[in-house]
């Protein structure tokens, strides 16, 4: 577990901002699930917005990421965090598109730019770090070979919150929603599935995928136009699929 008090309540208009996430939902036992975060959004204390000191240095969270950017040097960590608690409660996966940020409000999504390559990723920050010198920000691994970074192990980024998004409207992301409800690694199951759910969201979709060389038939139910709209549905999903979350195209 990375080093850090407590769980932090998450906006929920910033978690459906995961870009490409990788986590799965199983159904049925031919299925394979990874880890989704731990809590629903809104279900999260502040505690990790308080100080707290690492060794001997006292870090001191900031209230808002609204127009927050800064330069420095990006890690990335895999394997032994992989499948452990982050600083905010949820378990990390080195797959999904997440960080570590000393600072930041668990929650917020920055674009990282490779200030070498022109690159860039979005990701969101679920866990405290990185606690080396002159680095700002410790990416997942997934995060990390996006940005072509896995060989170098750092890099020279910049990183910019996307708090104030164009796709804004009265306080709700407009776009394109998915709610993942499952994920099989037999693409029967995932047909399946998926013919069930059309008869109610006839826009439904399967998202196939590649993960540490398996493959993965994801079934998602949609679509949304907005964030709000994909988390109603969401929450009357999670009866029958009680791991099912948002995620955005």
């Amino acid at each position: 577990m990375r080093p850090v008090p407590g769980t932090l309540r998450i906006p929920a208009l910033l978690l459906a901002l995961l870009a490409l996430a990788l986590l799965a939902s199983a159904c049925g036992s031919s299925s394979v699930r990874s880890t989704p975060p731990s809590q629903k959004p809104g279900t999260y204390s502040k505690a990790t917005q308080r100080p707290y000191t690492i060794k001997g240095t006292t870090y001191h969270p900031i209230a808002s990421a609204d127009g927050f950017t800064e330069e420095g040097l990006a890690s990335w960590y895999g394997h032994p965090f992989h499948g452990r608690k982050t600083s905010c409660g949820e378990i990390y996966n080195m797959n999904d598109m997440t960080a570590a940020h000393k600072i930041l409000p668990m929650g917020t999504v920055v674009r990282v730019r490779d200030l070498s390559s022109g690159r860039s990723v979005d990701v969101r920050i679920n866990d405290r770090g990185p606690f080396v010198r002159a680095r700002i920000i410790d990416l997942s691994r997934e995060a990390a070979r996006r940005l072509g970074m896995l060989e170098k192990g750092t890099t020279r980024v910049r990183v910019s919150s996307l708090s104030s998004l164009p796709q804004l409207k009265d306080g709700d992301l407009q776009g394109r929603f998915y709610v993942q409800i499952g994920s099989f690694t037999v693409q029967q199951n995932a047909n399946r599935l998926l013919a069930q759910i059309r008869s109610r969201y006839p826009r439904s979709r399967i998202q196939y995928a590649v993960v540490g060389g398996m493959s993965f038939w994801r079934v998602q139910a949609g679509t949304f136009s907005s964030l709000h709209a994909a988390e109603r549905q969401s929450d009357m999903l999670e009866s029958s699929y009680p791991q099912c979350f948002v995620i955005a195209e």
